[in-house]
């Protein structure tokens, strides 16, 4: 798949600092600078998102993973393993978020973070009242209101990058132990 839309050319600063941050200037970010505003408000709320901090980071992390698994993000998938690494969290587990029902590695409270994000990104979405008990039961009001709203950012970056054709930009590749892969009968983001 090739990107649907040329890329547009970002101000020389911005890009230098985004690629001393990242290593390369985001594809995204290039591809939505032909709106102005569009990528300016999304730079923007990802930097927020990132600020909040009732959730757990590593969570937001592998929140954010599970979903761009689901929906078939390469990008966000890339980016948040390279993310994993750069926050110390554990590869091990980081590497396995794509194929994590079929990993014994998660905690319970990770598993059913992970299963959330999942049951968000169906549509419509099935999240349970048993699931959403056990989270406020294990997070508290503020941490899962948090996650919901990370998982609806999360939906609104892999969907955007996977529509306009945005695939792995090749973060992962500093990353020592390899991502697994989705498995093949896994269900893809439901639809109504």
């Amino acid at each position: 798949m090739a990107i649907r839309i040329p890329k547009a050319e970002v101000p020389a600063e911005l890009a230098e600092m985004l690629a001393q941050q990242f290593g390369a200037v985001p594809e995204p970010l290039e591809v939505s600078w032909h709106n102005r505003k569009l990528a300016e408000s999304s730079m923007k709320i990802s930097v927020e998102v990132q600020a909040w901090d009732a959730l757990d980071e590593g969570l937001k992390t592998f929140t954010h993973m599970a979903v761009a698994a689901q929906v078939g993000c390469g990008w966000c998938l890339d980016l948040n393993y390279f993310k994993a690494q750069n926050e110390n969290l554990d590869m091990a587990k980081a590497s396995q978020i794509p194929r994590w029902r079929e990993s014994d590695l998660f905690t319970p409270l990770e598993r059913d973070v992970l299963e959330y994000a999942e049951a968000m990104t169906n549509t419509p979405p099935t999240v349970t009242d048993e699931l959403s008990a056990r989270l406020l039961d294990a997070l508290g009001e503020a941490a899962l209101v948090e996650l919901t709203a990370c998982v609806a950012f999360a939906n609104f970056a892999t969907r955007n990058n996977a529509a306009l054709g945005i695939e792995s930009q090749g973060f992962s590749d500093a990353c020592e132990i390899p991502l697994a892969t989705r498995p093949e009968n896994a269900p893809a983001a439901a639809t109504a």
